[in-house]
């Protein structure tokens, strides 16, 4: 019979090569996928904002996102500016997620004073996004942003990790992205933002290609916490 320290070693060296097995063969069925339409195709009109133009992010954080296609663009509407950010990846890894606001917002110097979730409004089913209150050197920002995939539109990326690992099991398709929407935070802003939000999810479900209706993008509704 083993002694108990060779048994815990072997059975720690068991469970390492099983999982970098599994890893291994989860990368494997990962296959990418383009986008449909590229995001500079999304309109430039949208619940009567304008876009006003498209700029690059910088080059690190280009590098830190690791993006297959990106969209930095601003929209204005009379005196009122609002700015989207996309981030496509064609194909994810199991086990982890894209960047998170929530983690950056506070190494860029962003303070977050409140965060919660938001039901968009438009057909079937609400979806549900993360709304975020957001504060750098007295300016005050509102922030809506989720994870959006062919089918599907997430406001937890821990839930979307466990869909991540699901997808690559059982189909191997794996893209997705993030989309962001933030403006000043002023009266009526929310409204503003949940209205433009609601018709970007369905620009982006387009670019995206989903196959399935509006109606049916299915919704995870574990808000971040």
């Amino acid at each position: 019979m083993l002694h108990n320290g060779v048994w815990r070693v072997w059975v720690g060296s068991v469970a390492l090569l099983a999982a970098t097995i599994v890893l291994g063969r989860l990368s494997t069925r990962r296959i990418p996928e383009p986008l449909a339409h590229p995001l500079n195709e999304i309109s430039s009109e949208i619940d009567e904002w304008s876009a006003i133009g498209d700029t690059k992010p910088d080059p690190g954080t280009l590098r830190s996102l690791d993006a297959t296609s990106t969209l930095l663009r601003s929209y204005r509407r009379q005196n009122s500016q609002l700015d989207l950010f996309i981030a496509f990846y064609a194909l994810q890894r199991a086990g982890e997620s894209m960047h998170s606001p929530k983690h950056c917002l506070p190494g860029s110097g962003w303070e977050i004073l409140q965060r919660g979730v938001v039901a968009l409004p438009g057909p079937g089913a609400p979806k549900l996004v993360n709304k975020f209150s957001i504060q750098h050197e007295g300016r005050k920002v509102l922030m809506f942003y989720w994870y959006q995939s062919h089918d599907r539109v997430i406001a937890d990326e821990y839930a979307g990790k466990l869909q991540l690992v699901r997808d690559t099991l059982l189909t191997g398709h794996t893209a997705g992205s993030i989309v962001r929407v933030s403006l000043p935070d002023t009266p009526g802003a929310e409204q503003k933002a949940l209205l433009f939000s609601s018709q970007m999810m369905l620009e982006v479900q387009r670019c995206l290609g989903a196959s399935s209706k509006p109606d049916q993008l299915s919704l995870l509704q574990s808000p971040v916490q």
